[in-house]
């Protein structure tokens, strides 16, 4: 058998919002973006040269999911964002005004720091050492 997780939904307030967010300021590909119907759509994000994984930008269209955007995890960083430079992507976050929740600081598994989206979702940016 073979699986894999293609993709993962992202509840947002504003598909636009959403879609300026993660391509101007974190530099994302807009993979799909698909009418539904009047206000449903298909958005699909991903970091740049990733294969086989993106983001599904979800509108929340119901109180509980208006509810949910920007804290899908209970306050828990819910999304890991992998670089091969540090310090270039968290220079980006600075000019670009994202929110710094936590700076960097080295861990056992690499070089480590926690912004917030739009939203408030909290991610690590990582840049992880080489283990052998």
């Amino acid at each position: 058998m073979k699986q894999k997780i293609a993709h993962i939904a992202l509840l947002v307030a504003d598909y636009d919002d959403a879609i300026a967010f993660y391509t101007q300021k974190l530099h994302f590909d807009l993979i799909e973006d698909i009418k539904l119907s009047e206000d449903k759509r298909w958005v699909l994000i991903a970091p740049k040269e990733t294969i086989g994984f993106s983001l599904l930008l979800a509108r929340a269209d119901n109180e509980e999911q208006r509810s949910r955007v920007g804290n899908q995890t209970g306050g828990r960083v819910f999304l890991f964002l992998n670089t091969d430079d540090f310090d270039r992507d968290y220079q980006n976050l600075l000019d670009n005004k994202v929110a710094i929740i936590r700076k960097p600081i080295e861990q056992p598994y690499g070089k480590v720091a926690v912004f917030a989206d739009l939203y408030g979702n909290l991610w690590d940016l990582i840049e992880r050492k080489e283990i052998l």
